[in-house]
């Protein structure tokens, strides 16, 4: 099959058994959460999109509660368009990001009566996220006649916009992800399209502009259907016989791949987020084996279209280093050889530094990068695997589901465009913490060999001169506490999830005690990487989420963030903290951390474990890092 981003050809073919399979899991639609999940981790044409979202159907309707193995979810879709060809392929590709994903659609060509009513069918259901799928021919303004004033109306069209975000948020506290628009592809006046402002091609683009700024001003997520569009052609994506026919909004083939962008999205705005790309070697950063051919004969740099394919792998693993994401080496090779050309060869881009992990040895892959998560300290989902080989991709997809495998075309120079196009790293915010994230996990290595130097934790400890910097929420860092809400999994008492929407207004409420915590010492800025919210409720507070980095884990940390939170409780006049602890399946690691801090336990309500701190018989612990208080927490 030829590659292409159209057909989501970074995603195996699905198997030739696919209807059977739909056919068994509906009729019997037990434990049916890892088999739809596996078969929707597949590159689904739109028809077997929407068998398979019947086979979810089908499951729900005997098990209202949900899908067990997938996360409930509940999108409400407002669009100027015939939504409901899109509902299946959106329901069906959730499953593929594990979601149930519940789709909830306003009525048709009613986004403002929808928005305005409260008492819409949206409204109603309360989900977590609404997408605001207009089209160009949705947004008054931008169809103005070309004597208008194209300022005047680009301004018409965002503030159109931003009534009904507005109205929307009035009702409800969910995420609202707004679409960009595609510029239409005929140009009235040619090349001069570009310059004239009163152009339908110039108001989409300064709309597109202008829709940008203000979803990131007030928290939104922009979903840029203008770039999707431009990448797979304009004249391709508009469709005017499916637009007059059906009341479609682009070409009906493009539908997976708008499903995928959208579901692609909400995982990430939900902290589901890729950390870590582990590479394999031969073939794939360059050409042949070192092992055989050695260092002179391997293929890369440039003077060869293959090695210049090579090369552009390289840079792209380079670039994705310098945005946070972390780099691994997964190779079946000897040791010393695998080293060799990050050493020594001169053309090569990657050196030993740039690599967090460098696994290469005659262990199976799946093996090795079970050891890269482990000694990065993160969840094998937090992986994605780039291997030249089918074999290789399968076997790994088959041992450990989690770890995202995208498939590659024949040709190396491809390889950069097929992982980029998977999203494996879709991202909603980028701050200053993601982008040093390597450099950190760089110093957490020294950090390693300093405690082996030392010959007790405590005089590690205080070698590391450690300086905690405490303050409350604020809008400059909630995009990073909100990542940290959305990541942390494994020191998380109750992975509790909030959206950014939520997280900023949390900076101004009067009934919560917030805590976002920065860590730096010797070797250098650790960012951000603890997080409380207290519930304040006369003098009792109630600690709903405290979360922390497993990357400063046994560090005292958490004694110098409760230090800080019995001051802040005491000067309020309260008496108690009350602590819970919820098991995730996933948090173990914290099952004893309330005993450990001197609280009293309280009994179990359900799942959940209670536990008490009396604040009068509490005394710090004084651990080994100088605080640093401030009432605007520093920049993430």
């Amino acid at each position: 099959m030829r590659w292409g981003i159209e057909s989501l050809s970074w995603l195996p073919v699905p198997p030739t058994d696919f209807p059977a399979q739909c056919v068994a899991l509906k009729e019997n639609p037990r434990d049916i959460g890892p088999p739809v999940r596996a078969l929707a981790c597949c590159a689904l044409s739109d028809s077997q999109l929407a068998r398979l979202a019947k086979v979810i159907a089908a499951a729900r309707d005997r098990n209202p509660a949900g899908i067990e193995g997938l996360r409930p979810f509940t999108l409400g879709l407002l669009s100027n368009s015939m939504s409901s060809l899109l509902v299946p392929a959106l329901v069906a590709t959730g499953a593929r990001y594990g979601f149930d994903l519940r789709v909830v659609e306003g009525a048709f060509d009613q986004v403002m009566q929808e928005a305005l009513d409260p008492a819409s069918r949206i409204k109603a259901v309360r989900p977590d996220a609404v997408l605001l799928a207009l089209d160009y021919n949705g947004v008054p303004g931008l169809m103005d006649d070309l004597t208008a004033d194209g300022e005047k109306a680009v301004e018409s069209a965002l503030d159109y916009v931003a009534t009904l975000l507005g109205r929307m948020r009035q009702a409800m506290d969910a995420t609202m992800v707004v679409q960009t628009v595609p510029v239409p592809p005929e140009p009235l006046f040619g090349n001069l399209d570009f310059r004239l402002e009163g152009t339908r091609w110039h108001r989409a683009v300064e709309f597109n502009a202008g829709l940008a700024q203000r979803i990131l001003a007030d928290g939104d997520i922009l979903l840029d259907v203008a770039a999707l569009a431009a990448t797979v052609g304009l004249e391709r994506w508009f469709d005017p016989v499916q637009r007059v026919l059906a009341k479609l909004p682009f070409h009906q083939a493009f539908v997976p791949l708008y499903a995928d962008w959208c579901v692609r999205l909400l995982a990430a705005s939900t902290g589901q987020t890729r950390k870590c790309l582990a590479l394999d070697l031969d073939n794939t950063l360059w050409g042949g084996e070192i092992g055989e051919d050695g260092l002179e004969g391997i293929v890369l740099g440039q003077g060869s279209p293959e090695g210049e394919a090579f090369l552009a792998v390289q840079s792209m693993a380079l670039t994705l280093r310098e945005r946070g994401i972390l780099l691994a080496v997964c190779s079946k090779n000897d040791d010393a050889r695998a080293r060799e050309p990050f050493r020594r060869h001169p053309d090569m881009l990657l050196r030993e530094e740039h690599i967090s992990v460098f696994q290469a040895n005659w262990s199976d892959k799946a093996t090795n990068l079970e050891s890269i998560a482990r000694t990065l300290g993160m969840g094998l989902d937090a992986l994605v695997f780039l291997d030249d080989s089918p074999a290789e991709r399968h076997l790994v997809r088959l041992a450990l589901p989690q770890v995202w495998v995208p498939e590659l075309p024949d040709d190396p120079s491809r390889y950069p465009q097929a992982l980029l196009a998977s999203g494996c790293f879709e991202s909603v915010a980028f701050t200053a913490d993601d982008r040093a994230r390597a450099d950190r996990y760089g110093a957490n290595a020294r950090r390693g060999a300093l405690a082996q130097e030392c010959r007790d934790l405590e005089n590690y400890l205080r070698s590391l001169e450690m300086t905690a910097v405490l303050g409350p929420f604020d809008r400059v860092g909630s995009a990073r506490v909100f990542q940290l809400i959305g990541r942390t999994n494994q020191f998380n008492l109750t992975t509790r999830r909030y959206t950014q929407a939520e997280v900023e207004s949390m900076t101004t409420d009067p009934t919560l005690f917030t805590l976002q915590v920065r860590l730096r010492d010797r070797f250098g800025d650790n960012g951000m990487i603890s997080v409380v919210i207290c519930g304040i409720d006369g003098d009792i507070w109630t600690i709903d989420t405290w979360l922390m980095s497993c990357r400063v884990i046994n560090r005292r940390v958490e004694e110098a963030v409760l230090d800080e939170m019995v001051a802040g409780a005491k000067a309020r006049g309260a008496r108690a903290l009350v602590g819970h602890y919820i098991p995730s399946g996933r948090n173990e690691l914290v099952a004893g951390h309330y005993e450990a801090m001197g609280f009293s336990a309280g009994g179990k309500d359900g799942e959940t474990e209670v536990w008490t701190l009396d604040l009068d018989g509490y005394s710090s612990r004084l651990p080994p890092i100088t605080v640093v208080r401030c009432d605007e927490a520093p920049a993430a």
